[in-house]
């Protein structure tokens, strides 16, 4: 089903915004402030983007829930580790959701990444292989530096550095996506196959 793309300006506010909250909350107050102010702009962005294009990404929805649990649990305890091991798990969950996935032959990429393109089943079991050591080795970093640095690094880390990496590393994708990419002629017949790679 189609749905309306919203503009790339808002869609990079409403992923970057709630990132910028967490560092200058963290700035001018304390982790414990900034974790609070964190769970509150992710709500309002999720919020935002289903008022803007009435739909909000699988991705983000995920990203969401644990942002709030792991948030509530470190303001009740009041304790850092658990919003700092929150990246952990959302990398490590979406690591093994993947690779899961390969293993049954079946690729969930598209649907984590909200289907932005088309690829043929082979290229969709590439991508998807890709993202998953890609997410299972952000994973290992985050738990390598909230252990190892300070807390001002790792929000520093967490928002200077997480995002950059990530864009780079979609952006070495393109080839594979250019080279796998289906024609409007040929998505129609490809349609059945498209979620099954072990056709590829």
């Amino acid at each position: 089903m189609d749905k309306t793309q919203p503009h790339p300006v808002f869609k990079l506010a409403t992923e970057l915004g709630p990132l910028l909250v967490f560092f200058v909350a963290n700035a001018k107050f304390n982790l414990f402030v900034a974790t609070g102010a964190f769970m509150v702009a992710i709500v309002a962005a999720m919020i935002a983007s289903y008022v803007v294009v009435r739909h909000v990404p699988m991705m983000a929805i995920v990203t969401a829930v644990i942002v709030l649990v792991f948030g509530t649990l470190t303001l009740v305890l009041h304790d850092e580790t658990f919003i700092k091991v929150k990246p952990t798990i959302i990398y490590g969950l979406f690591a093994a959701v993947l690779g899961g996935g390969l293993l049954f032959g079946r690729s969930f990429i598209a649907v984590m990444f909200d289907q932005m393109f088309n690829l043929t089943p082979k290229g969709w079991r590439i991508l998807t292989m890709r993202w998953a050591v890609f997410f299972f080795g952000m994973a290992i970093l985050n738990e390598i530096i909230w252990r190892t640095q300070s807390t001002d690094f790792w929000v520093n880390f967490k928002v200077f550095g997480v995002t950059p990496l990530t864009m780079i590393f979609g952006i070495a994708q393109m080839p594979l996506v250019k080279r796998y990419h289906l024609e409007p002629a040929t998505l129609e017949a490809s349609e059945a196959d498209a979620g099954d790679v072990s056709k590829g």
